[in-house]
């Protein structure tokens, strides 16, 4: 009778095993918290768009890559203590939440460096600008010279 209480608690040590096994099988990964890479991909792309000539800086002007990179950490911080605090939807709906915050905050950081400070909008419209200026600039002096 030993056997049969042997074949039964062997059984049922290898059901769970076969359980286990099942799991590891289905792809299982995890949308939220981003990783590490993922988060500091995402402060790179937004220093990028910060920094240099894109559509956001056609209209508010570009930050210098000190002030980019300051504020795309700012950025990103943000967002994410946001999008951590409604821990209570899924991985998905935070996602998307990560993602708003991230937009919204960049375009509210570019239209505040472009309002507190005249240099930024004035950095967007610089082509024009800066050769009608130095056009004007040149002729003075030599007018002033002669």
């Amino acid at each position: 009778m030993s056997d049969p209480e042997n074949t039964l608690a062997a059984a049922s040590s290898e059901q769970p095993d076969s359980t286990t096994k099942a799991g590891p099988t289905t792809p299982s990964f995890s949308i939220w918290p981003p990783t590490q890479r993922t988060r500091d991909a995402v402060i790179s792309r937004l220093i990028e768009t910060l920094s240099t000539p894109s559509v956001l800086s056609k209209r508010y002007g570009t930050l210098s890559s000190d002030e980019a990179s300051a504020a795309a950490r700012q950025i990103e911080d943000e967002a994410f203590a946001a999008a951590s605090a409604a821990s209570e939807e899924d991985g998905i709906e935070i996602l998307q939440v990560y993602s708003r915050e991230i937009s919204k905050r960049m375009l509210d950081t570019a239209k505040s460096r472009a309002t507190t400070g005249s240099a930024a909008v004035d950095a967007s419209d610089a082509p024009p600008s800066s050769t009608t200026a130095a056009d004007d600039g040149a002729p003075a002096a030599s007018e002033s010279d002669a």
